[in-house]
């Protein structure tokens, strides 16, 4: 059964529930009250006729023509119930003479309730009297309620009128229900039936003004729909990229084993010269498949550990290791000591790649500098290199972006660093920029907000 359908099956049927019980709740409600009403009256009648029977004062008035006094009153029949059980004097009503045949009983007590007799309802009162003769006695009223019967019928008829006629704006309220609820997920499907037909990814349309259920199940449509088109999109870019980049060391490498394969074993220095050149492209590769698996990951999958970090510390131990490694002369300036909340080992594969950078394109000193400005924490690589041209340097970020003067084969550069670095700034939420003039070097500054806790 679709969704739709069980919508409105569902609601037709909880609803029509609901009013049949609400119905019930007043029929059965109206009727104990009207009964309750109806025993009442038929009490005060039965005790005004014992009243009357009691303050008698002619013994030779026979009780009958009493209790006959009182039955114009009456739709039913009064009746003297004697201790033993047997029927004395009495008075019915033409109407009921069916009544006559009814079982007769003594009670000791005052009694009162609704019965039925043939089929039909009647209000009984049963109230101790003492007789002309002292004897104890029941005067015992017992009252039609066809009136009242004709009246709970006719209460009965309206509320099953009443369910029936209000069933019918359910069954269009129920059906425009449904489709509210279903239209987001019919879009969605039809939407992923046509990702999957064409193979473009697409969103839905969202009402503006609904910030519902719906509308956040949509919007979390659209938002995987986005993230799976980007992932898509790196992932084409990431294959793109590898077999450009990879082209080159693979030609490489095939030339210089096809040339090892022919001559390798007659000339010793060919055989020398092929394996440092395979090795070397070996490296390169490696290299290079590193930074591109880098650069496909997502922003949130960088796994991000902040912690508060003293920049002038972080610095002085990067480029401890910097020049053992490198054996270049680095100079540090810390003019201000500053806390940040970051995470280091990513801020510091950030501040590698700069100063690998300013390693590859500068012979002159290092420059390193830690300061502040205003709430800002600064790091800045400066070198004293060939530089870049103003017109390049808004694209140096780009993916395998080189700028003829300066990403040469010579470097080893496949112009990935710095583009891998703006992403990993902009995962730890830091701001990563260039200022750089042709002939007179570079300053890469990265800047990251103070935590003022600290």
């Amino acid at each position: 059964m679709k969704l739709r359908s069980r919508i409105n099956l569902y609601t037709i049927v909880m609803f029509i529930i609901l009013l049949i019980l609400v119905n019930g709740a007043i029929y059965l409600t109206f009727s104990r009250m009207i009964l309750n009403s109806e025993l009442e009256r038929t009490t005060a009648e039965a005790a005004k006729t014992a009243e009357g029977i009691n303050q008698k004062d002619d013994a030779t008035i026979d009780i009958a023509d009493v209790l006959r006094a009182y039955m114009p009153v009456v739709n039913g029949m009064l009746q003297i119930i004697k201790a033993d059980g047997s029927a004395g004097a009495g008075s019915i009503d033409p109407n009921q003479r069916q009544l006559k045949g009814s079982p007769t009983v003594f009670y000791e007590y005052e009694k009162r309730k609704i019965i039925e007799y043939e089929g039909k309802p009647y209000t009984f009162v049963s109230i101790p009297i003492i007789t002309s003769k002292g004897e104890i006695a029941n005067l015992q009223m017992t009252e039609g309620l066809e009136a009242t019967t004709q009246i709970l019928r006719t209460l009965k008829i309206v509320l099953i009128a009443v369910t029936l006629l209000a069933s019918i704006p359910v069954l269009f309220s129920s059906r425009l229900l449904s489709n509210f609820i279903t239209k987001p997920i019919s879009s969605m499907i039809q939407t992923m039936f046509e990702i999957r037909k064409s193979g473009k990814y697409k969103q839905i349309a969202l009402p503006k003004q609904s910030k519902d259920e719906l509308y956040q199940m949509g919007e979390t449509f659209n938002e995987m729909i986005a993230q799976l088109k980007r992932n898509y999109e790196k992932q084409e870019q990431f294959v793109s990229n590898a077999s450009h980049e990879l082209k080159t060391p693979l030609t490489v490498i095939e030339s210089y084993a096809s040339l090892l394969k022919r001559r390798g074993l007659q000339q010793p220095e060919l055989f020398q010269e092929s394996v440092e050149a395979i090795h070397s492209e070996a490296i390169r590769m490696k290299e290079l498949t590193q930074q591109l698996l880098l650069l496909a990951r997502q922003e949130d999958q960088w796994n991000v550990e902040m912690k508060f970090v003293h920049l002038a510390t972080l610095g002085e131990e990067s480029i401890r290791s910097f020049k053992a490694a490198f054996n270049r002369r680095i100079e540090m300036k810390v003019e201000q000591d500053v806390v940040v909340k970051v995470d280091e080992q990513k801020l510091k594969q950030i501040f590698y790649i700069l100063m690998e950078n300013a390693h590859k394109y500068s012979e002159a000193p290092i420059i390193v500098i830690v300061r502040r400005e205003a709430d800002k924490g600064l790091i800045e690589v400066k070198d004293e290199g060939v530089g870049i041209p103003n017109e390049e340097l808004s694209k140096v970020f780009d993916r395998f972006y080189r700028v003829d003067k300066a990403r040469t084969r010579k470097t080893g550069g496949f112009g990935l660093g710095l583009s891998l670095a703006k992403e990993m700034a902009k995962a730890i939420q830091a701001d990563l920029t260039l200022e750089s003039v042709e002939g007179g070097g570079t300053t890469a500054r990265i800047s990251l907000k103070i935590d003022k806790t600290h």
